[in-house]
């Protein structure tokens, strides 16, 4: 696919427009089109933002035969029955994280695509960015010696947003926050994991405000991960070697690399390539793999997906927490 993407926004709130903003900046996508439920706030936000469309319910979006490519940037309730809808109707999709509300949903959507031959993505930005693939390497050339143990932490005093503590629209810190300290990990230290130990407070509605959780893996490394919609936290990822440490600056944009020795001296550092938002390399991402014909990014595949999504509801599990729509 050598043309220019038209790129569908199905939501209008703060996340979309962040995405617009990448999106008008970029020469191998156009903003074609965004949908609302509210076809004022579609139109308000296709003047701010430059789109060349706005729909007022999710339905004409999807029909829009001319769209390439449909970004969800809903609750994370609501992203089952929205990733369905633009299945259904043919149109590949990059969902926000959190992918869905548990690992049922999931499996059912990844399925779809697969009948279908569509393009399903999780738009969990830090699997896509030049800086993942930077402390990768530098981690795998040895310089902090045997890796050992992580620890990340992410966490803003976000609480007052309703969303975040509605437990219908499977608020909490762990599908909000977690989400990427557990990407952080898996990113880090591979899939083996043996077990997970976790607990939370939560909150006066019944979600998580705060959690931790501890992972443990077949050859012994360990991963101590922290999230928070009450604190602000310092958002390092920290990487212990037997030779030394890597720490990341915030896990959610990784900002700079920082190498350390033995006796905490600092060795290197890595600064991040200059980007528009951050949110155009996942879209660059669905382009290739559109081009290629794939129904997944090599970035974020499919079992990966499956596999953070088990690991958050195995996490709720231990902590008793079901959103309603659940029970």
């Amino acid at each position: 696919m050598s043309k220019i993407i038209n790129l569908g926004i199905l939501g209008a709130g703060n996340i979309a427009g962040t995405m617009a903003v990448a999106v008008g900046k970029m020469d191998s996508a156009r903003l074609y089109a965004v949908g609302s439920r509210d076809l004022k706030k579609a139109g308000q936000f296709a003047e701010k933002y430059g789109v060349l469309n706005s729909y007022g319910s999710y339905e004409e979006l999807v029909r829009d035969e001319d769209i390439d490519l449909i970004y969800v940037a809903t609750p994370h309730s609501e992203h089952y029955e929205h990733v369905r809808l633009c299945l259904e109707n043919g149109k590949a999709v990059l969902c926000e994280k959190a992918f869905t509300a548990n690992l049922a949903q999931a499996e059912e959507l990844v399925a779809l695509a697969r009948k279908k031959n569509i393009l399903l993505a999780e738009a969990i930005w830090t699997r896509y960015m030049p800086m993942r693939d930077t402390v990768r390497e530098v981690l795998d050339s040895g310089v902090i010696g045997e890796p050992t143990m992580l620890t990340a932490n992410l966490g803003y005093v976000i609480s007052h947003v309703p969303r975040v503590k509605e437990p219908a629209l499977a608020g909490g810190a762990l599908l909000d926050l977690g989400v990427y300290v557990l990407n952080f990990a898996a990113m880090m230290f591979g899939t083996a994991v043996a077990k997970i130990t976790s607990d939370c407070v939560f909150t006066d509605t019944g979600v998580d405000e705060q959690n931790g959780i501890i992972l443990t893996f077949k050859d012994g490394k360990t991963a101590v991960l922290n999230s928070s919609i009450i604190g602000s936290s310092d958002r390092q990822g920290i990487i212990y070697g037997t030779q030394g440490y890597l720490v990341v600056e915030n896990i959610v944009n990784y900002e700079s690399l920082s190498v350390y020795g033995r006796e905490q001296q600092l060795t290197d550092r890595y600064e991040r390539p200059g980007q528009i938002t951050g949110y155009e390399y996942e879209v660059e991402a669905c382009i290739r793999a559109l081009a290629a014909g794939r129904i997944e990014c090599e970035e974020m595949p499919h079992d990966e997906i499956l596999r953070i999504m088990h690991m958050m509801d195995e996490i709720r599990k231990q902590w008793g927490l079901k959103y309603p729509f659940e029970v």
